[in-house]
């Protein structure tokens, strides 16, 4: 994607301090492993790639006000591309919901431990909230807040980014376990039952094609609610203001208004660096 690039460590710690000199508050931190595998080891090895950013981003005291998510997921570390343990024969396969939750719930402590402020689920399993909080709270971590993903649609618009990460699935897609666009009512369903499982924030994934979502989790619930404006949102106007279609910057900052005047506390956006700029420039 035009202007987001994927990061060493090194330069990732000297991206985060420009982000704080621009008054970001938080960052949200997804890795590219080495090597992949069935196991998704990487989510959760203690020398996995986000873990060793985030403690690289917490060692630096330039960086104490910025808060650092990390999103608990397995398909940046598996070698098929799916959000949990597949189980295949042939041409069918499903999802081990179960076994899955095991491996999101190591994952989370292990992020939590290397240093992560909050813990962002985002794989859509039965149960993962539940899951991870126990484990959490078995580890003495009982102070880490979950960013629930309670409402990510099985969308077109995360397109660029499973480009980016290399987490396209390897065969099927993500519609079992995704949420179906065209169902609003899904959307409360799964999201009390993560609140009913110790969330502490809600997610809206995406963002633009579903501010009545976003509206409705907020005032359903009344949790701090997150937007996530995802890759292809961003992608979509960087696209058009290089064609000389759009103001670039009228148009970004006016979908981002659209997103809080929806009723997000929290807006997740490949666009925070410029928006902040722009907003400390008046």
């Amino acid at each position: 994607m035009p202007g987001v690039f994927n990061l060493s460590i090194d330069e990732a710690v000297k991206e985060a301090e420009a982000c704080v000199s621009l008054g970001v508050g938080g960052l949200l931190l997804f890795g590219l492993p080495a090597e992949k595998d069935e196991q998704a080891t990487g989510a959760w090895a203690a020398d996995g790639i986000v873990q060793q950013g985030l403690r690289a981003l917490k060692s630096n005291r330039k960086l104490d006000s910025l808060v650092t998510i990390a999103d608990v997921c397995l398909c940046e570390y598996t070698s098929h591309g799916h959000c949990g343990i597949v189980h295949k024969q042939g041409d069918h396969y499903e999802i081990e919901n179960d076994s899955s939750l095991v491996l999101l719930a190591k994952a989370a402590v292990s992020l939590a431990q290397a240093g992560a402020d909050i813990v962002a689920p985002s794989d859509m399993m039965d149960g993962r909230v539940r899951a991870i909080r126990a484990a959490l709270d078995r580890s003495g971590l009982d102070q880490t807040p979950i960013m629930s993903y309670a409402a990510k649609y099985s969308s077109a618009f995360y397109g660029p980014f499973r480009e980016a990460a290399e987490s396209t699935p390897q065969f099927g897609d993500r519609k079992s376990y995704q949420m179906d666009g065209a169902n609003g009512s899904e959307a409360l369903r799964e999201v009390l039952l993560d609140v009913q499982e110790g969330a502490d924030i809600l997610m809206v994934k995406p963002a633009l094609a579903y501010l009545d979502i976003i509206h409705r989790v907020k005032t359903e619930f009344g949790y701090p609610t997150a937007a996530y404006a995802v890759s292809a949102e961003y992608s979509m106007i960087k696209a058009a203001a290089e064609r000389g279609w759009i103001n670039e910057r009228a148009v970004t900052m006016e979908a981002l208004v659209g997103m809080r005047r929806a009723g997000a506390d929290i807006i997740i956006t490949y666009s925070a660096v410029e928006a902040a700029r722009w907003l400390k420039e008046g």
